[in-house]
């Protein structure tokens, strides 16, 4: 059961004004793998995530991405890498619905998605998406600028979600969640089962905050000042591997 290599790292760096914030990264990450980022702030986490999507350009080293360098990726390999930024990225001005709408943008024609957030297409999937993060349907059309910052974490998530990517990069997305609501979602992202048959990304790659999300991961890889100092299946991460990390 060989699964296919979806990214490869090999020897990558990067430097931001003579600081080394990555150093040497060999990677590989195969489709179906759900991975979890681990290591202090400052460790190079939101760094790796960039270079992994494309954000960032590494100082030096190679990246693959379907076998392929990132210039040479076509529009429709470029939809399947979804991103949940740490910042977020969501739009002020628009609903709570039209901001998970917005995870159309990257495979629909232009049409289409104008439809959508001008509200004549039905929220319908939207609205699946949300209940299945929790979210009450009276915010479904309230203005983004009412809302907490835990709805806007899940507005995020949901519209990572509804974009359909292969594989969905996360920079600590639960952040602002409570520990039922966190692994609540988690479970949603490993198990990919729900009454609704929302396709889940197979492929995930989670920074996580909280390192009490790790189970249920199929890896963990630690960083420690720029480098993988951990990289181990899920099920053979012991207590005193953190020791190695933090």
């Amino acid at each position: 059961n060989q699964m296919k290599s979806l990214i490869e790292l090999n020897n990558i760096s990067f430097e931001y004004n003579n600081n080394k914030i990555l150093k040497n990264i060999n990677l590989e990450i195969k489709e179906g793998e759900k991975i979890a980022l681990i290591g202090k702030s400052g460790a190079g986490k939101t760094t790796l995530i960039s270079i992994l999507n494309g954000m960032k350009k590494q100082t030096n080293g190679d990246i693959k991405i379907y076998s392929k360098s990132f210039n040479n990726l076509d529009n429709s390999q470029k939809s399947k890498i979804g991103t949940i930024w740490q910042d977020l990225r969501l739009i002020d001005d628009l609903s709570a619905e039209q901001n998970v709408n917005c995870g159309l943008l990257g495979n629909q024609n232009l049409i289409f998605t104008l439809k959508n957030l001008l509200n004549l297409s039905k929220f319908l999937k939207a609205h699946k998406i949300m209940e299945l993060c929790q979210m009450n349907s009276s915010i479904y059309d309230r203005n983004l600028k009412s809302l907490s910052g835990g709805q806007k974490q899940r507005i995020a998530i949901s519209r990572s979600i509804i974009q359909e990517p292969e594989i969905l990069f996360a920079d600590e997305p639960f952040n602002n969640l409570d520990p039922k609501l966190s692994d609540h979602l988690k479970n949603l992202f490993i198990s990919r089962l729900n009454n609704y048959k929302i396709k889940f990304p197979k492929t995930i790659f989670f920074s996580l905050h909280n390192i009490n999300l790790i189970d249920g991961f199929t890896r963990v890889i630690g960083l420690k000042d720029g480098e993988i100092s951990l990289n181990i299946l899920g099920d053979e991460l012991r207590e005193s591997h953190f020791k190695e990390i933090y």
